[in-house]
């Protein structure tokens, strides 16, 4: 797992590569499964904060195991105005180690624990959320970022 002051590990999902973002703080928010119950209040609160989001200058990106289509569906449903990006292989959440062993009705599987990476401008790691409430939790990053 990452700890504040890493280096955040590269992306690279189509043309999309985190290192371009260099220079920006972004918020990289990782979550389960698109148009779910918690996803959907997670994104719709990132996008009734974006306009505060951008006038701070940063930059927010979401990542899931959904496929591109998923994705597409998603922001147009929910008029998202931030990059969702597709990780089907969850190779980007293994690097990030937010693939875990979860459990569900004394069922065990393995899926997206749901974190939140804050990235300086100079690309490391400024804070983490982990085990992370939907409810609110926009407002917790936009005044983390503030503190930053």
């Amino acid at each position: 797992m990452l700890k504040v002051g890493d280096k955040a590990p590269d992306i690279h999902i189509g043309d999309f590569q985190l290192s371009q973002l260099k220079g920006q703080r972004v918020v990289l928010y990782f979550y389960p499964k698109a148009d779910t119950p918690g996803c959907t209040i997670e994104a719709c609160e990132f996008r009734d904060a974006f306009p505060r989001f951008k006038s701070s200058k940063a930059v927010i990106l979401g990542i899931s195991p959904d496929s591109v289509a998923s994705h597409q569906k998603f922001k147009a449903k929910y008029e998202l105005p931030f990059t969702l990006l597709a990780d089907p292989d969850h190779e980007v959440a293994d690097k990030y180690g937010v693939w875990r062993k979860k459990s569900m009705y004394g069922r065990s599987y393995m899926g997206i624990a749901r974190t939140t990476f804050v990235i300086d401008k100079d690309g490391k790691v400024a804070k983490i959320f982990e085990k992370v409430k939907p409810k609110g939790h926009a407002e917790e990053v936009e005044q983390a970022l503030e503190a930053l």
